[in-house]
Parts: C-alpha cells; sequence; structure tokens
C-alpha cells in the first residue's frame, strides 16, 4: 500500500509540474502571437506608407 501511495504522489508532484509549464508556455505562445500581430500592423502601416510616397514605383522583375 505504501508503494502506491509513493506512485500517487509521484504522479501528483508530475502533474502540479507539467500544469505549471503548460501555464507558462501559453503564457509565452500568447506574448509572441501579440508581438507578430503588432509587427504585421507595423509592415502594413510601412507599405501604405511607402505606397503612398511612391504610388508609380513598380517593382522591377530583378528585384
Amino acid at each position: 500500500m505504501e508503494d502506491l501511495q509513493e506512485r500517487l504522489t509521484e504522479l501528483e508532484i508530475r502533474f502540479t509540474h507539467q500544469s505549471r509549464l503548460i501555464d507558462e508556455l501559453n503564457d509565452e505562445v500568447t506574448k509572441c502571437n501579440r508581438r507578430i500581430a503588432a509587427l504585421e500592423r507595423d509592415n502594413r502601416t510601412l507599405r501604405d506608407t511607402l505606397q503612398s510616397l511612391a504610388p508609380e514605383l513598380i517593382e522591377s522583375p530583378d528585384e
């Protein structure tokens, strides 16, 4: 019975550790998604600004 209790305790410890790691990973993924969204907005703004400054410029096939 003691062996069973030790195994249960070990599983509880692992579960708690994995749960914490999943929460931390989720936080990092959320931060990355926010950063990507901000970079996409910045990129769109820069493209729009560039196009408004020189709308007649057409990208050459060499570029």
